[in-house]
């Protein structure tokens, strides 16, 4: 009965849709995620004022398609209701982008990272020209035509799970599992509707501060977090279900804490391993045509 009125309690207390307009799902956990509120708020105040300074008291970051009905459904920002409603926005920075970088265009997936930059910055230049950043820089090759970015660093994660987690490799191997079936969502949509809103916001602070190497300290993290669960699979369509409960519960949930193990989890890696590793698969990857 006491962990019951815990539970209705913090249900109580914490609202229904996250600050970030994005509904809570019925199987939320209130009583864990009120658990890290609790400090998380201090964290931010903290975090906000490390920004001003940074910016030097700007207080904004400066310039360094289709209609999208389905993006966000579960977000109230983006419903026709909302006043105001941010499919407009998310329009017009996709479709200046097209327009800017004609090489690329428009492809699935973006639409979540732009929505993600639109409901952060609050304007669509300042969303622009950050995707503009991701795409055209952080990211090459990840959202053109043949997505040869993409591919290729699906297998360098693939090369260094063989390296630092064999186990894990093997099983991969042994079932003739492609690492696309598993991350290519990770990648695609930079953990945007897999892991939570502020774990997401944290991991791009430093996909932007250092770029593409985070997105593999993230994903090998999660792996060997849970590597004792993902052996416990005997098919495919299991090592799949493993897969997606890698990006649930407390540890994806808690960020402070998920961030400082990413940069020591997977332990020392190169940004010169990473360059090897992205030739090496690159040329597999054409030579395969």
């Amino acid at each position: 009965m006491e962990l019951a009125g815990r539970l209705q309690a913090a249900r109580d207390r914490v609202p229904r849709v996250d600050p970030y307009g994005f509904e809570r799902p019925e199987d939320f956990d209130y009583a864990a995620y009120e658990d890290f509120l609790s400090g998380h708020l201090v964290v931010l105040a903290r975090r906000a004022a490390k920004w001003s300074e940074l910016l030097g008291g700007r207080g904004r970051v400066q310039k360094s398609a289709t209609h999208l009905n389905r993006t966000f459904p579960d977000n109230v920002r983006f419903r026709t209701s909302a006043q105001p409603c941010l499919q407009q926005p998310l329009y017009n920075v996709l479709l200046a982008f097209g327009r800017h970088n004609q090489a690329v265009g428009y492809c699935q997936g973006m639409n979540f990272i732009a929505g993600y930059l639109i409901l952060v910055t609050k304007n669509e230049e300042e969303s622009f020209w950050l995707l503009d950043a991701l795409v055209g820089r952080i990211l090459p090759d990840y959202y053109g035509p043949a997505m040869l970015g993409l591919k290729t660093d699906q297998e360098v994660l693939g090369e260094l799970v063989r390296r630092k987690l064999p186990a894990v490799a093997a099983l991969m191997d042994g079932h003739g599992v492609l690492w696309t079936l598993l991350v290519s969502r990770w990648f695609i949509c930079l953990f945007v509707d897999i892991l939570p809103v502020e774990t997401v916001l944290r991991i791009w602070d430093c996909l932007f501060n250092e770029g593409s190497k985070i997105i593999f300290r993230v994903a090998l993290t999660l792996i060997k977090q849970h590597q004792a669960l993902i052996l416990e699979a005997t098919s495919i369509p299991e090592i799949c279900d493993k897969f997606k409960q890698l990006t649930r519960g407390s540890f994806v949930t808690d960020c402070h804490t998920f961030m400082q193990k990413i940069f020591s989890e997977p332990g020392s890696l190169p940004m010169r391993t990473i360059s090897q590793l992205r030739e090496r698969c690159r040329a597999r990857l054409l030579a395969q045509g």
